[in-house]
């Protein structure tokens, strides 16, 4: 896109498609207020069977500028099949996939990995990740007790894909869309996650950061960038912060994704991060999965216009 972005190969794209997978929540019934957002009902004319909600998330991305058209999933949701039994509920043939990107390294975003490759069953797809995601991680109680967490599956599992690692910026979909890398820390309020444990060393250790956490950055003409999160381990300003300066413009159209402000360690940045998101103000914000009730309610009633419900099924077309 040239100008100010450190990245002149990254392309500003005419349009996007953004497809709910997985997702904490469904909703079949409610309408929409904004144009751009399509409920399942209103895109999938025909089926027998409706998606399913689980603990998980993942989304496919269309990036349309011109005659050419790349698609993208990001991240595999929770369950081993959710992925693959919503795809087919919605009409969707995962062939289409021509990268995979992991938001983290964390279950509920890796754990249908190993069969959503096999059903794209391309030779040599590209499974973009960061190393720290073969760590063994977990949470600490508050007597100590380690909750450790299913381990991110070897590259022999999701062959015939292959891994390919990247802790710097990285770009895909010929260059329309950018993976941040690791994002810079620099708020004073979105400290990490305290209790995350990591076992580095032959012991555990604190992993507050969880420096592999990245987010997908678009560019659309006219209308300004579309950044999507996975958990927001980083925070959710941060990312934005982080997005803006790689693509060098302050012009934020779309913050879709999980933004963990539910829990008692990160409930008491909920007013701090809606504050924030204001001053951004991004045209369009969908809080889902691990952003918690309280976080999202914050954010409608700050935000109204802007704001819509996250559903599995839901179709963003930006």
């Amino acid at each position: 896109m040239g100008g100010n972005s450190q990245f002149p190969e990254f392309r500003e794209a005419e349009r996007v498609e953004i497809i709910s997978l997985v997702d904490n929540s469904i909703d079949l019934l409610s309408t929409s207020p904004r144009e751009e957002v399509k409920c399942f009902r209103d895109w999938v004319k025909s089926t027998s069977r409706y998606p399913i909600a689980e603990h998980g998330f993942s989304i496919l991305i269309r990036v349309f500028e011109g005659n050419e058209s790349h698609s993208l999933l990001f991240d595999a949701g929770g369950s081993p099949s959710g992925v693959i039994i919503n795809a087919r509920r919605m009409g969707i043939n995962l062939a289409e996939v021509e990268c995979i990107v992991l938001s983290h390294g964390h279950y509920d975003h890796f754990g249908g990995l190993p069969k959503v490759a096999k059903a794209i069953n391309r030779s040599g797809l590209p499974i973009i990740i960061h190393n720290d995601m073969f760590r063994k991680r977990g949470t600490i109680s508050s007597s100590g007790e380690i909750r450790k967490y299913p381990v991110f599956p070897p590259e022999d599992e999701v062959k015939p894909a292959k891994y390919i690692e990247a802790r710097q910026p990285y770009l895909a979909a010929d260059g329309l869309v950018l993976i941040t890398g690791e994002i810079p820390r620099t708020t004073h309020f979105e400290t990490g996650y305290p209790q995350h444990r990591a076992f580095i060393n032959g012991r555990w250790e604190p992993d507050p950061w969880i420096w592999d956490e990245r987010a997908l950055v678009i560019y659309i003409k006219r209308k300004g960038l579309v950044v999507v999160s996975g958990c927001s381990h980083a925070g959710i300003i941060n990312t934005l912060l982080y997005a803006r300066q790689l693509a060098g413009t302050k012009e934020v159209y779309a913050v879709l994704g999980g933004l963990h402000l539910a829990g008692k360690e990160f409930e008491g940045r909920i007013n701090q991060t809606v504050e924030e998101l204001r001053k951004i103000r991004p045209r369009l914000i969908v809080p889902s999965h691990c952003t918690g009730w309280r976080a999202a309610h914050a954010i409608l009633n700050a935000m109204p216009d802007a704001f819509v419900w996250g559903s599995v099924g839901n179709l963003y077309v930006i």
